[in-house]
């Protein structure tokens, strides 16, 4: 098993307690890895995380359990732990489950009755994206705050199902590669038919809040179903549609083998 070498990073401040440290640990790593300064299979030692963290071990054995619980690492027999590396069908998996458990919440919201406030935040959030779509051409700046309105979308969506049940297995799947709301956006950053796709999803988006504000649950969930398969598409489009070097520059990718 290879260790991989942690760049320097900022301390965390000294004042914070200890479940800040942990949480500002668990964030670095995952950043860490997914930009690939950590790659798949690589050894992550608790005290040399500490070190390079400057943090204690407590607080980075936190952050590592968090990891490990999110999917980014496996716990290694003889202790410690490793980056994990997907196949193409875990991933795959990953987004189709997101797309049963957003499908869910958007029935249960329907159902249920989801709170006006934020029915009328979700609305405002579309209304944004709206006026980026309409802008007649989308730069990295747009793509970014697309990505912006799109999470937040999709935390509102969340939201409405008021269940938090629910929510802590849906912020577990999204902290996998590829699998979260936006992880398409990237790969279709630089793609011909990228105003068309997100215009396409942005349909989706306003058809699916329409269904859960009109409490047609078994349509609302149906739509956000079939919404996560933009996603899918896009996963395809990743591995095999994009040129080597481009393809190594988007977050996690490297962690996905391409068979298997």
């Amino acid at each position: 098993m290879k260790t991989a070498a942690i760049s320097p990073v900022s301390p965390v401040e000294a004042g914070d307690g200890g479940s800040s440290q942990a949480v500002k640990a668990q964030l670095r790593l995952r950043e860490m890895i997914l930009a690939g300064e950590l790659p798949g299979g690589a050894r992550i030692a608790e005290v040399a995380i500490s070190e390079q963290l400057g943090v204690s071990r407590t607080p980075v054995r936190s952050a590592l359990m968090r990891l490990e619980q999110e999917g980014l690492l496996e716990a290694l027999p003889n202790g410690g732990y490793a980056v994990r590396t997907f196949s193409e069908r875990d991933v795959a998996d990953a987004i189709e489950l997101r797309g049963t458990l957003e499908g869910l919440v958007a029935r249960l919201a329907a159902e249920r009755g989801a709170a006006p406030v934020v029915l009328r935040e979700a609305r405002a959030c579309l209304a944004r994206i709206d006026e980026l779509l309409r802008e007649p051409a989308l730069d990295d700046a747009a793509f970014s705050r697309y990505v912006t309105h799109n999470e937040k979308f999709h935390a509102l969506l969340c939201e409405m199902a008021a269940s938090p049940v629910i929510a802590q297995q849906l912020e577990r799947v999204i902290n996998l590669p590829f699998a979260s709301p936006s992880g398409f956006v990237v790969v279709q950053a630089n793609s011909p038919a990228a105003r068309d796709m997100l215009v396409i999803a942005q349909d989706q988006h306003l058809q699916v809040l329409d269904a859960i504000e009109a409490g047609e649950g078994s349509r609302a969930e149906a739509l956000m179903r079939e919404h996560s398969r933009i996603a899918r598409r896009n996963l395809r489009e990743a591995l095999h549609g994009t040129p080597g070097a481009e393809r190594r520059a988007l977050p996690g990718v490297q962690l996905i083998r391409r068979r298997g």
